[in-house]
């Protein structure tokens, strides 16, 4: 077993892309060094290249890894033969308990995904976004056509507010904070499914 694959590595591995990704998530990718995270980890930045070749490398792990696993789950709940409200429900379930355990990639991506579309290596993030839009519209698609839905919602207009009011949470929303993802899904799904009106 080389040293690079013994599980002590493995996990000073995973344990650096979590002071990284805790970096980029709150001071902007653009703005945190090499140094900074080596700094972070307390290691010397030449010794981050012994993991990584770059930070955009890391960032790229971070959110690759991050949104495979988002969109996997993603497709198991529209391949599900839940009614369709149900399926509404446990995907806004889902994108909650994704910005609680997934806090930093989340953050990456909202606040990042544009810049680092420019770049070629991470062109896959348009076809994330595309493949996003594709969940949500087959998702209200399914609650209309089934009745759980009205029939005269704007479609566009029901993703984006869907869209944007979920993943916005990651700006104020803290894991172990006075809420849990599932008590903040609660209220969402009131507000949301049921109104806010008596």
């Amino acid at each position: 077993m080389s040293a690079a694959s013994t599980p002590e590595a493995t996990n000073r591995r995973a344990e650096l892309l979590r002071i990284a990704g805790d970096l980029f998530a709150e001071k902007g990718f653009r703005n945190t060094t090499v140094r900074d995270i080596a700094d972070a980890a307390g290691i010397l930045s030449g010794s981050l290249y012994h993991h990584f070749d770059s930070k955009e490398s890391m960032v790229d792990e971070l959110l690759q890894s991050f949104q495979s696993e988002l969109f996997a789950a993603y497709d198991e709940i529209l391949a599900s033969e839940q009614p369709a409200r149900a399926k509404i429900e446990a995907a806004v379930r889902l994108s909650f308990a994704a910005i609680d355990q997934h806090h930093a990639e989340v953050a990456i991506f909202q606040n990042e995904a544009d810049q680092l579309g420019r770049l070629e290596r991470f062109s896959y993030l348009a076809d994330r976004n595309k493949q996003s839009r594709e969940v949500w519209m087959t998702l209200l698609r399914e609650g209309i056509s089934s009745g759980a839905l009205r029939a005269d919602l704007d479609l566009e207009l029901a993703y984006r507010f869907v869209r944007d009011t979920v993943w916005v949470a990651v700006r104020w929303y803290r894991p172990g904070g006075d809420l849990t993802h599932d008590q903040v899904a609660d209220q969402y799904l009131t507000i949301l499914l049921d109104g806010i009106a008596s």
